[in-house]
């Protein structure tokens, strides 16, 4: 979806933008977060888990995909795990093996919270089935509102965290005029087979499940409103043929180098946002 032309910036972000460069403050520091594609089959294809912010939000009215910040407690808790190690994941990320794990448990943690999938299983070589019903929806609450923990979760149900569900992708950092910023480190996931997504966010007013070509068209089109981040990955998943094809690609792509779009207001008329 990337253009030379770069991408339109919705009315609100350019006001931030002239707010702080008028302010002279500095930077807000980023938080780490994490956000996950979720892909299942489709008919020749394959189809992406979109979501849009509540207006009252950061970057509300946006759609974009799962995903928030890394909790404190996503550093520090003990889970049985499944696939790469902490350490194998540091290498992959460029981040120390305890913030490495801090990022796939946020990742695993907040597709759960946000989409009602749980990629994990109760063994390494498993993944639970539906997940839908009163008693994991109480959990999911719990776990939402933070009167349980994901590792708790997991062991009082017997499960194992399968870090080998989520593959990798890309890494951007909000940019600097935003009073509220992340570095989101982006992962791809397949909807495990027997579960499926809820509407059950309260950050949340739509969702839906598309073709990322279709809606990367409809973003264009002005009927979805998205940031660059979502944008150009989505364009990028819409380049693979299938799901395996997705993953093949996400066992080369780079993980660990940011990419902060440049919001360009050269044009008072028409800014827009750049990529480095």
């Amino acid at each position: 979806m990337r253009t030379d032309r770069g991408f339109p910036a919705p009315p609100a972000l350019v006001e931030h933008a002239r707010r702080f460069r008028s302010s002279g403050a500095a930077p807000a520091v980023p938080r780490v977060a994490a956000t996950v594609l979720l892909l299942r089959p489709a008919d020749d294809g394959f189809e992406v888990y979109l979501i849009r912010r509540v207006a009252a939000m950061t970057f509300g009215g946006v759609y974009a995909f799962p995903g928030g910040g890394v909790d404190p407690s996503d550093s520090t808790t003990h889970l049985d795990w499944a696939g790469p190690t902490p350490t194998d994941w540091g290498v992959r990320l460029g981040l120390a093996p305890a913030a490495a794990q801090a990022v796939v448990c946020a990742a695993a943690r907040e597709v759960f919270e946000e989409a009602g999938v749980l990629l994990a299983g109760p063994d390494p070589a498993r993944v639970v089935g539906d997940v839908s019903d009163d008693g994991w929806e109480a959990a999911r609450v719990d776990l939402e509102q933070r009167r349980t923990g994901f590792a708790d979760l997991l062991a009082g149900r017997g499960l194992t965290l399968r870090s080998d569900l989520l593959l990798p992708w890309s890494r951007w950092v909000t940019p600097e005029f935003e009073p509220r910023r992340f570095d989101t480190y982006f992962f791809v996931a397949l909807l495990p087979e027997g579960q499926r997504t809820r509407h059950v966010s309260a950050e949340a007013d739509h969702t839906l499940w598309i073709r990322p070509a279709d809606a990367g068209e409809r973003a264009v089109a002005g009927e979805l409103t998205m940031l660059p981040p979502t944008l150009v990955t989505l364009g990028e998943v819409a380049a693979c043929p299938d799901l395996a094809a997705v993953a093949q690609a996400a066992a080369t792509r780079d993980a660990v180098t940011p990419i902060t779009p440049r919001l360009d207001l050269s044009d008072a008329d028409q800014p827009r946002f750049r990529l480095p």
